[in-house]
């Protein structure tokens, strides 16, 4: 069992994560305050761009392919080296076909 640096840039928050665990599963261990909803890949809520570093995320049904290479899904994603994240940005495909949402009426 490997073990990584997992540091989310801006906070001041790092931890160590093994690759058998995800990155949510220890964050929560850890008491960081990581958003998240579903647990199962879809809802894109515990989305972090990867700064540096590696990630397998099979499971990650939520992102394109292009996406899971610059994404992580928290909840699905265990770390293959040292990893620099940036939370609480979203992968595109999180608007809804791209459209702007409707202004509200007042």
């Amino acid at each position: 069992m490997a073990e990584y640096t997992v540091e989310f840039v801006g906070t001041g928050e790092t931890m160590t994560v093994s690759n058998k665990e995800t990155i949510l599963d220890r964050a929560i261990e850890e008491g960081i305050n990581q958003e998240y909803s579903c647990r199962v890949g879809m809802c894109l809520a515990c989305s972090a761009k990867i700064l540096d570093g590696e990630v397998v995320q099979p499971a990650a049904r939520g992102l394109t392919d292009e996406e899971r290479e610059e994404y992580a899904l928290t909840c699905m994603a265990r770390p293959q080296s040292d990893l620099r994240l940036h939370r609480g940005k979203y992968p595109p495909s999180i608007e809804a076909d791209g459209e702007e949402p409707a202004a509200a009426d007042d």
